[in-house]
């Protein structure tokens, strides 16, 4: 039984949903995102609520359900109120610099590397003396945000002796103790 699937998702004010078919549409203040479902996965609208359903209870419609459920979830979260990510730059030299929709890298390669931003997504990059660089993203497209920062990411991952790479702040790594000191 999809726990997630069941539980109606509350629109708030000021973001209109229309269900055509099989396409849901959500706007709002920050945008419009589409969603396409698939065939047995149906959304009811009523007024300040919508339920997702699913025809029948096959293994693959069930887990489906959910999913559907969370993605519509999260585009009215989205159009409404945005989401942001934050990523700092751990190593000596390493510096963010972003100029319109571009971001310039410098993560210790001998060149600088040029990042395309997406249109629906805004960088920021902050630097302060003694911290690390932090670039931030915001969007209302949740996907999209996610995907952006992990191609980020995975230009230079953290490594587990010195921490040195590109981590979410906040996150906590495994680190590694080396190489024992000889007598």
């Amino acid at each position: 039984m999809s726990r997630i699937g069941n539980a109606p998702i509350t629109v708030t004010q000021g973001v209109e949903v229309n269900v055509q078919g099989t396409t849901v549409t959500v706007k709002g203040k920050l945008g419009e995102l589409t969603q396409e479902l698939t065939e047995g996965i149906t959304v009811v609208k009523t007024d300040d609520q919508l339920v997702v359903s699913r025809s029948n209870d096959s293994k693959d419609l069930k887990a489906k359900h959910g999913l559907f459920r969370a993605l519509i979830n999260n585009m009215v979260i989205g159009v409404s109120e945005g989401y942001e990510t934050q990523q700092e730059l751990v190593g000596v030299g390493y510096r963010a610099v972003v100029k319109g929709d571009v971001l310039e890298l410098s993560l210790g390669f001998s060149h600088n590397i040029v990042f395309q931003l997406p249109t629906e997504v805004k960088a920021t990059a902050e630097q302060s003396k003694g911290k690390p660089p932090i670039v931030t993203f915001k969007s209302h497209d949740k996907q999209l945000i996610g995907m952006v920062a992990s191609k980020l990411r995975s230009l230079r991952k953290p490594e587990p002796y010195k921490g040195k790479g590109i981590k979410y702040v906040g996150e906590s790594l495994r680190r590694k103790a080396g190489k024992s000191a000889a007598k």
